[in-house]
């Protein structure tokens, strides 16, 4: 039976999908975890043609490192968080 090691909460609302926080239990930490789950959630929500709101300040700095996610977050809310 597997564990549940993290989760990113977020609120999906027609074509958009709020990410609000990212966490992953301190036992599993420094595994790279936080970002195969980032990157998961990312390219599901690329595959569904959802914008990205990052409010998730983890999920916000992924996005400034990997900046082919950028185009996800809609054009006019990139300024507002900071990308």
């Amino acid at each position: 039976m597997g564990r549940t090691c993290g989760f990113a909460q977020y609120h999906a609302y027609k074509d958009e999908i709020a990410f609000l926080h990212t966490e992953i239990d301190q036992r599993f930490e420094g595994r790279g975890l936080a970002g195969l789950l980032i990157n998961g959630a990312l390219h599901a929500a690329r595959v569904r043609g959802l914008k990205v709101l990052p409010y998730c300040p983890f999920i916000r700095g992924w996005i400034t490192r990997h900046p082919d996610y950028v185009e996800l977050v809609p054009r006019q809310d990139r300024a507002r968080f900071g990308l």
